[in-house]
């Protein structure tokens, strides 16, 4: 084995560990909070409960909206994961769209203490997230519309769409608003901004 090929091994070995640690303290983060919201998610618990040193969660997630914003990306994964197992089935882009915010209410509420300190760190977090533009792309993805860029007609749309869903879910966390409300309130915003697709 040549010095470089050992090298490149010995980071692939550190990046997966990296991963793995990272991933421990995402996972430790979102259990916590789905017991307490964002108030139990306290660094130093979430550090003793991952396993690592507090200065090593530190050095992943400088705050607790970093890490908030953490455990947010990682149920978006799960969400994506599921509509690639089980693609909406709708025959419109707007009923494709409601099943999606519908699966992603239904996950959510599974554990409410966990979708409320998300939703809220959503509305109140003053770290830069990309949720809006993941959410977009997903609905873009099952609406079948075109990516038009940051700014095009569709993708505001699609965000528009994403912001009625987040603040339905803050509707319903504050026991304003049922499943079965919200998505009716769904499926005519839905139907109104993707009319055209």
């Amino acid at each position: 084995m040549t010095a470089e090929s050992a090298a490149a091994s010995h980071q692939g070995v550190r990046s997966r560990s990296q991963h793995q640690r990272r991933r421990r303290i995402v996972q430790a983060a979102a259990a916590l909070a789905s017991r307490g919201g964002v108030e139990a998610m306290q660094m130093r618990t979430v550090a003793e409960r991952a396993g690592v040193a507090l200065g090593t969660l530190y050095r992943y997630f400088p705050s607790k909206m970093d890490l908030v914003v953490a455990v947010v990306s990682e149920e978006m994964d799960t969400l994506e994961g599921s509509l690639d197992r089980r693609p909406p089935r709708s025959a419109t882009a707007a009923g494709r769209a409601v099943e999606v915010l519908m699966r992603a209410t239904r996950g959510l509420m599974r554990e409410p203490e966990l979708a409320d300190a998300l939703i809220r760190s959503l509305l109140l977090s003053d770290v830069k997230t990309d949720f809006g533009n993941r959410m977009a792309g997903l609905l873009g993805r099952v609406t079948a519309t075109e990516a038009d860029g940051e700014g095009g007609e569709s993708r505001v749309l699609l965000r528009s769409l994403s912001s009625v869903w987040v603040m339905e879910m803050l509707e319903m966390l504050r026991g304003h608003a049922t499943n079965e409300e919200i998505q009716a309130r769904l499926e005519i915003a839905a139907d109104r901004l993707l009319a055209g697709f």
